[in-house]
Order: structure tokens, then C-alpha cells, then sequence
């Protein structure tokens, strides 16, 4: 899963930062309330972990904001140990759970847990790009019907593009989903799978966006 923290205190924030990445999960970071909400706007995050106590905007303002755009991903709130005020103003303003400081690691990734389970609960598991077909449950594609055989690195990528059809997603992000925890990863072997994928899919369905990265489109009748 790909998160967002927001903590302006850094060594909290990097301890947030370093138990999601050994959970598994892709993990930005931001330190004041305009990166937060500008990260929030731009990009897809599966959940946020979000403190209320930010400079520059603060937390409520950001989450506000948030759900003004229509942003719906999952956010936990961090408030102050004892301040019911800041839980009834974070849940008035759309968060979906809160955690107050001092907390421990084990409840918050807990916490997590539970708020990611229900928001893929009650979304789809299969997703469709013209004639290709995904199952992130089963772990099957198909392609014209026909199953079509892919590594699981291969598959991996193929899900995120499938995700997100349509959008330029950078080497960078492709190679952080398929190696969360590598922080050796090389993101060149992007293009090494890329290549890989155009081979087994549909021609035209992978296009190249010269200097952002790569993009999955429905191809053109008769191939592109």
C-alpha cells in the first residue's frame, strides 16, 4: 500500500516513516500542512496518517480541504492525549479514525490495518484496459479471454498501471511498488519489464511519456 505521513516533528515522523516501510507499504512524507495538502491533491495515497498540529495550514484545514476535492482515502488523525475537541473537529471533518500522542506503534499500525481492510473491502479487485483483464484477488489476467502468464514482478506492475489507467506514473513510483523495501532498487529495470509487458499485452497499450514515465491506455482498434 502506498501512505502519507504528515508530522512536523522529524524524529516522530521518521519512526512513523520507518515502521509502515518494515509493514511493507510505500511511504511519502511531508512536514507542514501545505506539502500535506499539496501531496494530497496530486497524488494517490491508500490511507494518511495525519497530525493536527502542523505549521504553516493546519491538519483540519488540510483534511478539509481534502474532502472538498473529493479526496476519499482513508486518514488517520493524531491529536493531542486528552483533546475530545480535536477528535469531534477531525471526524467532523472527514477523518475516519484517530490516535491521540503518546501512542504505540503497535496500535497505530493496527489502526492501519483495520482502515485499509475496510476501504478495499469495498473496492473492486478486478479492473479492466480494453480487452485486458486484472484480478488482484486471484491473481489472474486475461487478455482476449485468454490467460495470459506473467512473472510476479510483471504482474505487480501491471497492477499498478491497471490501477491507474490513463496516468503517467514515473519509473521512480513503478519501481517503489515493486520494491518497497529495497532501498538499493535500481529503477532502470523499469524498463526492462515494461519492455517484458509490451510483448504479452495488446500493442499500444503501454505508452511511453518521454521524460515522466509510463502510462496504460486502451489501444486503438487493429493495434497502435
Amino acid at each position: 500500500m502506498r501512505l502519507l505521513v504528515v508530522e512536523d516533528e522529524p524524529t516522530l515522523r521518521g519512526q512513523l516513516v520507518q515502521a509502515l516501510q518494515g509493514a511493507g507499504h510505500t511511504v511519502e512524507q511531508a512536514g507542514d500542512g501545505r506539502e500535506a495538502h499539496y501531496l494530497g491533491e496530486v497524488e494517490d495515497f491508500d490511507a494518511v496518517v495525519l497530525d493536527l498540529g502542523l505549521p504553516q495550514i493546519d491538519g483540519l484545514s488540510v483534511l478539509r480541504r481534502w474532502r472538498a476535492a473529493g479526496r476519499g482515502m482513508p486518514v488517520l488523525v493524531l491529536t493531542a492525549r486528552g483533546s475530545w475537541q480535536e477528535k469531534v473537529e477531525g471526524m467532523d471533518a472527514g477523518a475516519d479514525d484517530y490516535l491521540a500522542k503518546p501512542f504505540h506503534m503497535q496500535e497505530l499500525l493496527a489502526r492501519l490495518r483495520a482502515l485499509l481492510r475496510r476501504s478495499t473491502e469495498h473496492a473492486s479487485s478486478e479492473w479492466r484496459c480494453g480487452s485486458i483483464w486484472l484480478d488482484t484477488r486471484a491473481a489472474r489476467v486475461l487478455v482476449d479471454g485468454q490467460p495470459l502468464v506473467l512473472t510476479s514482478h510483471e504482474f505487480k506492475l501491471l497492477s499498478l498501471l491497471m490501477q491507474r489507467k490513463g496516468q503517467v506514473l514515473s519509473r521512480t513510483e513503478l519501481s517503489e511498488h515493486i520494491y518497497p523495501q529495497d532501498e538499493d532498487r535500481d529503477s532502470n529495470t523499469i524498463e526492462v519489464f515494461v519492455a517484458r509487458l509490451r510483448k504479452k499485452l495488446p500493442e499500444g497499450s503501454i505508452e511511453t511519456v518521454r521524460g515522466l514515465g509510463y502510462r496504460l491506455v486502451e489501444p486503438a482498434a487493429g493495434g497502435a
